[in-house]
């Protein structure tokens, strides 16, 4: 075993990336406040402190069950967003009604089946948490798609939703490669090339022939920006604008922020990706105002 597959070093990795997802999560939720509008217009960040909301505390469930079994156990992790699930934290209707369901109980496959008919949930919360899983494999991005598919299905078991946080899971990966991130254009290529054919696929491929696109907005309006708060409608967006901004998180969570959408979710899977980078940390000074994480997630491996 190498230094940089250890499990504390992949603890450390995965942790740089929670506190970079936590921060756009905080952050971005912020936005949210109408007298804010005009602080983010402008580029300003309001005072603190800022809480951080779902994206976070599930990512924080994510890197515990990682630095306990060292991979994704379904069991372990539905039980941790189950145990550790704040209704205050902004999660959606259908995903409280799940976590309580499991908390009393309930068998987490049966219900995250049962969702919206029975195709399963296809938003965005599965990729908005996966982040530090992508950093945690920094040295196998393909093994980061297989973990994050397994993830998915705790809680968000439709194609698009499970592909969604595949691709973040494999974008975290590649931004925290040893040697550095690589380009816009290979990031994004490398993405594409371990997704499947799906909705979110082809965002992202669109994504990758818009990265000259100088306008965000016109990006937005042809990607989406998580306005519908579904993984396609989401993901390809938050990459291109990470893709666009590796080892400069102030830029990218601009970018990311000024289209509106579900800022904090947009935010909180930019933050993480670019943070899963070394030179990708967030402005000390974000990280102060920032909640700090639950006490609950693991600090070794």
């Amino acid at each position: 075993m190498t230094a940089d597959s250890s499990p504390d070093v992949r603890l450390d990795r995965a942790l740089a990336c929670l506190r970079g997802l936590s921060v756009g999560d905080a952050l971005g939720s912020q936005y949210f406040v109408p007298v804010n509008y005009p602080l983010l217009k402008r580029r300003e960040v309001p005072s603190g402190p800022w809480q951080w909301t779902d994206d976070t505390e599930m990512a924080g469930s994510v890197v515990a069950v990682l630095a306990a079994h060292h991979r994704i156990d379904q069991d372990a992790l539905a039980r941790s967003f189950a145990e550790h699930h704040d209704f205050d934290r902004g999660y959606g209707p259908a995903v409280n009604r799940l976590l309580r369901l499991v908390r009393e109980g309930g068998d987490w496959r049966k219900l995250a089946a049962a969702l919206f008919k029975g195709q399963g949930s296809w938003g965005n919360g599965a990729a908005m948490r996966i982040a530090p899983l992508g950093a945690w494999y920094a040295d196998d991005p393909e093994q980061a798609t297989h973990q994050a598919e397994i993830s998915a299905y705790t809680t968000h078991q439709h194609r698009e939703a499970v592909v969604g946080a595949m691709a973040v899971a494999a974008a975290a990966a590649f931004a925290a490669a040893p040697d550095g991130p690589p380009g816009a254009e290979t990031l994004l290529d490398g993405v594409i090339d371990l997704v499947p054919k799906s909705a979110v696929g082809a965002g992202l491929r669109r994504a990758r022939d818009m990265l000259d696109y100088g306008d965000p907005g016109t990006v937005a309006a042809v990607l989406g920006c998580g306005r519908r708060t579904t993984a396609h409608d989401t993901v390809p967006f938050a990459l291109w604008s990470a893709a666009r901004s590796l080892g400069d998180y102030e830029q990218a969570f601009w970018t990311t922020a000024q289209v509106g959408g579900d800022v904090d979710t947009t935010c909180a899977i930019v933050g993480g990706v670019i943070a899963s980078g070394k030179a990708g940390a967030p402005p000390a000074v974000w990280v102060e105002r920032t909640e700090p994480l639950p006490d609950w997630v693991p600090t070794s491996a």
